[in-house]
């Protein structure tokens, strides 16, 4: 079995961009707890999530690609 190599790489890009956001997203519904008296508090605390929810749809979407690259599904 031969691994995909563009596949491959396409799946990594897709890791990579869900780094990031694993680390951004609760820091930033933190940040919204903590600062609760602010105006912009649900604001924050909706993007913190939407980051959440895009770091687990890329870190899917790249586990899926790498399987289908490692074993030509």
């Amino acid at each position: 079995m031969a691994t995909n190599k563009e596949l491959l790489s396409k799946s990594i890009k897709y890791l990579a961009w869900a780094l990031p956001l694993l680390f951004i997203g609760p820091s930033l519904i933190y940040n919204a707890f903590i600062n609760k008296q602010n105006v912009w508090h649900y604001l924050v605390l909706g993007i913190g999530i939407a980051v959440c929810l895009a770091a687990v749809y890329f870190m899917f979407k790249g586990l899926k690609t790498m399987m289908q690259s490692l074993f030509n599904d």
